[in-house]
């Protein structure tokens, strides 16, 4: 398992700034540097831009005296991290401080706790924290008997996938989106199927038997979530088959597939393992209040 490893600091000051379009490129190449680690953050800059409302916040960069990024970091509904020195842990600390409506941060534990650390005292309250595990595949399962009927959604999918989903965010978060923002959220769910992003194998009686959204693409690795298999196949095989069919696909793509999975969940982790998944970092989120 990798940690993040904190690089000297170099002399001078840092300048934290909200990024520009014009910077985009240079961005990507720093996420690069760690890609399983950064590839929410590298998949919304390459979907949408790095100013784009479907981010649903701001990018921030992290620059020393000499030019050199140090950090970049997602401050919004989600506040995503990654940097290479304690300081700029700092620094979006106090940037994320300003906002009032981030609903969860998530990173690294390491990462995290460093960033909590000059977070908490102005920030917003937590309601709910959560440790999950990273795991990735490199080489597809080849002794794969195919599902009949694995295809992306459609848009007239749309009321099978969107309450699956918020069940699934609700049962990590505690809050249903479906609940506060439905119109919100079955317009982003929308989008993401109408992206080719969300993979779904639905019965001839019109349930939803398997569930995945690719929430994330760059060139090297893509991260899936909404993972779902209905309630009647669990203890089956065909959740398996159905992974590891989607996988294999995916990974003609690019070279990896990840994922996270919560800390307690062990029958998923077993889940995960068989079909070939390999525990790869920990991870640390962090729900907070929006009161």
């Amino acid at each position: 398992m990798t940690q993040t490893q904190f690089l000297p600091e170099a002399e001078g000051g840092v300048t934290t700034y909200a990024l520009g379009e014009g910077e985009r490129e240079e961005v990507l190449a720093f996420l690069a540097e760690r890609p399983m680690h950064t590839v929410c953050m590298a998949g919304l800059i390459r979907d949408n831009g790095v100013e784009s409302a479907h981010n649903r916040g701001t990018f921030y960069g992290c620059r020393n005296t000499s030019g050199r990024l140090e950090g970049v970091a997602l401050v919004g509904h989600a506040t995503l991290l990654d940097a290479r020195t304690r300081r700029a842990y700092r620094e979006f600390a106090l940037a994320a401080q300003v906002s009032t409506r981030t609903h969860v941060i998530m990173g690294e534990s390491d990462a995290v706790e460093e960033f909590r650390g000059h977070y908490a005292d102005a920030g917003q309250r937590m309601r709910r924290a959560c440790r999950e595990l990273l795991f990735e595949l490199r080489r597809p399962i080849e002794d794969v008997c195919e599902i009949a009927g694995m295809r992306p959604a459609t848009p007239a999918d749309l009321d099978l996938v969107a309450p699956v989903h918020a069940g699934l965010a609700e049962a990590e978060s505690g809050v249903n989106p479906l609940d506060v923002d439905p119109e919100g959220f079955r317009a982003r769910c929308l989008r993401r199927i109408e992206q080719g992003r969300v993979w779904v194998v639905v019965s001839e009686d019109g349930r939803l038997l398997f569930k995945a959204d690719v929430q994330a693409e760059t060139p090297e690795v893509i991260y899936l979530e909404g993972v779902y298999v209905h309630p009647a196949e669990r203890g089956s095989d065909t959740g398996r088959r159905c992974l590891k069919q989607l996988s294999r696909e995916l990974l003609l793509r690019v070279r990896r597939v990840c994922l996270l999975v919560n800390e307690e969940n062990e029958r998923a982790h077993s889940f995960y393992r068989m079909c070939g998944f390999r525990l790869r970092g920990v991870y640390d989120t962090i729900f907070l209040r929006l009161d």
